[in-house]
């Protein structure tokens, strides 16, 4: 599996560095274009592939979300100049001092037209990869667990390049080192066959741990995080994980009234804790906030969740929008995403968070007695299996349901009919959180799109036109010929009207979700039985909700749900 892996991307290297074998980087205060290697070009200097494998990471990223970044400044060319130079060893340092006179436009040429000859490949080249890429998965993407086969999730390790990270992270632009087979651990039966490493290679580690279900796991150079390789989110035991996640939420549901009704009356406890306990769960409950995991000193992402919010995140207005008692959030959540929130709540809470506040500076907790693990515990004393993600789960999935239920009608068309799951599904993802950067392409097409709309109600025009001509035709002879041709004109001004308002549904649907995530409430938060019921109560093809790969991911839930499926 990772064995062949690592030698395809030793194959990619050799190439690679054969094509750039000797750049020049600055050397000597002459202006050094960096370029393909050629015999006769003089003044070049040699460098290790370390140092020419990060030099090659500068151009590529050119028209990614990256390079367009409001950290561009900071982290290219400035801090990519550091990049390049920790990599080089101090006889390199001595010569090379500076990246500034050096020209990547070559380099970055060199990506485009590799690019651009992947676009233009021949039928057969393509087919030719196409069989490369099922052979790797034959051979790589399956396991044997307790004698069944299973597809293997991404078995391919993620190659070096800029860390990209989500939102406005930090650690945007830092190097992702290669990882080599020295720095994965393999996790197997003893009896299996242990995968081979590339030649003059070792694994890391080999181990039997059957209490976990990675089958290979590294750590990456930049956040030092463990990735892992695991087994297809379609397969058995991952389906029945998923199953059992949601049927937890679900339970939920008996207990919700009542731990509602405890948190409200902790509002006026006695003892400090408890009350910041009761406005941490609200909020949770209330806002699907995430809980917050405790980090490290010296974490470089300043993210927080609900327990570890500070001071500075929240101001109290008394009265906003025309609502009383307002509480406006604003702080890095989980992948540094923003999250931006004004939202009136009980006075109570709004009392609460005032004495939070008092004789505070703007850096300190505002819950200074809360910690995660106390709130986590607490939640299990009031739910078995109960946690922040429980709730956030809870309420993503009833939002649907809800939602669904407003929205949806019987007489409405398919199309209108997904406008309508969208928008529910799109209610979620704010209450989630679930953000996302307006895709590159929106504007281009959009205004396809428009395009394909403005010639559609031409056809239209021109269709309703006929059919009058048509209805005059055959109101003057009343043969059956003309009643065949006006048959013909009208069910053709019905189908260009359908395929009219479809287009006009999907131009809807892409400008209010422009910048919203669907997919991710959709995949972890949203129980899939409420939507394959909705589906089957309202007559909309399954396909039209869930992709290919996503029926296999909840094939469980196909079987078992029915149109009454009420969660």
């Amino acid at each position: 599996m990772l064995g062949h892996e690592y030698t395809t991307k030793e194959v990619f290297r050799k190439n690679f560095f054969n094509d750039w074998r000797k750049a020049g980087c600055g050397c000597g205060g002459r202006f050094v274009v960096l370029t393909p290697w050629t015999a006769e070009r003089t003044g070049v200097w040699h460098i290790r592939r370390r140092v020419e494998e990060a030099a090659c990471h500068f151009p590529a990223p050119r028209k990614t979300c990256l390079a367009r970044s409001s950290l561009e400044g900071r982290v290219l060319p400035q801090g990519f100049s550091l990049l390049i130079f920790k990599e080089m060893a101090v006889e390199e340092r001595e010569v090379i001092k500076s990246l500034d006179k050096c020209d990547f436009t070559e380099i970055h040429r060199y990506f485009v037209d590799k690019a651009a000859a992947r676009k233009v490949l021949s039928r057969e080249e393509k087919q030719k990869l196409k069989e490369e890429a099922e052979k790797l998965q034959r051979e790589f993407g399956y396991c044997i667990l307790d004698g069944h086969q299973e597809k293997i999730g991404n078995f391919k390790i993620e190659p070096p390049g800029l860390f990209r990270g989500r939102g406005d992270h930090p650690k945007m632009g830092m190097l992702k080192r290669r990882i080599m087979p020295e720095d994965v651990v393999i996790n197997c039966s003893r009896d299996s066959k242990i995968p081979e490493p590339p030649a003059g290679h070792q694994w890391k580690e080999v181990r039997s741990d059957n209490t976990v279900t990675w089958l290979a796991a590294w750590t990456e150079s930049v956040q030092n995080s463990i990735k892992y390789i695991m087994l297809n989110p379609c397969s058995k035991l991952k389906g029945e994980t998923a199953w059992q996640k949601f049927e937890t939420a679900r339970r939920l549901r008996g207990f919700v009234d009542e731990i509602r009704s405890q948190y409200r009356a902790d509002w006026k406890s006695r003892e400090m804790k408890t009350r910041q306990r009761a406005v941490a769960l609200y909020f949770i409950d209330k806002l699907a906030l995430r809980a917050g995991n405790e980090k490290e000193d010296g974490e470089a992402a300043d993210t927080v969740g609900c327990c570890s919010l500070r001071v500075e995140h929240v101001q109290l207005h008394p009265e906003a929008d025309g609502c009383q008692h307002v509480v406006e959030f604003d702080f890095l959540g989980k992948d540094c995403i923003r999250y931006y929130n004004r939202v009136p709540v009980e006075k109570p809470v709004y009392k609460n968070l005032q004495l939070f506040m008092e004789s505070k500076g703007p850096r300190d907790n505002l819950f200074d007695r809360l910690t995660t693990t106390s709130l986590n515990k607490h939640l299990q004393e009031l739910m078995d299996g109960l946690t922040a993600k429980v709730f956030r789960t809870y309420n993503a999935s009833i939002t649907l349901q809800e939602q669904l239920r407003a929205l949806t009608r019987a007489e409405d068309s398919i199309a209108a009919k997904i406008l309508s799951y969208n928008r529910a599904n799109r209610v979620v993802a704010i209450l989630c959180n679930h953000q996302r950067a307006t895709p590159s392409t929106f504007e281009k097409s959009m205004q396809n799109l428009q395009t394909k709309i403005q010639a559609k109600k031409e056809q239209v025009a021109e269709a309703r036109a006929e059919l009058r001509r048509a209805r005059a035709e055959h109101k003057a002879q009343g043969d059956g010929k003309s009643r065949s041709v006006l048959e013909k004109k009208r069910r053709l001004l019905e189908k260009l009207q359908e395929q009219l308002a479809q287009l006009s549904v999907q131009a809807t649907d892409k400008e209010e979700n422009k910048q919203v995530a669907l997919g991710t409430s959709k995949l972890n938060y949203l129980d899939p039985r409420i939507s394959i019921a909705w589906c089957k109560r309202f007559r909309v093809p399954v396909e039209k909700i869930y992709s290919k790969t996503q029926r296999e991911r909840f094939a469980w839930a196909l079987a078992m749900a029915g149109e009454d499926f009420e969660f």
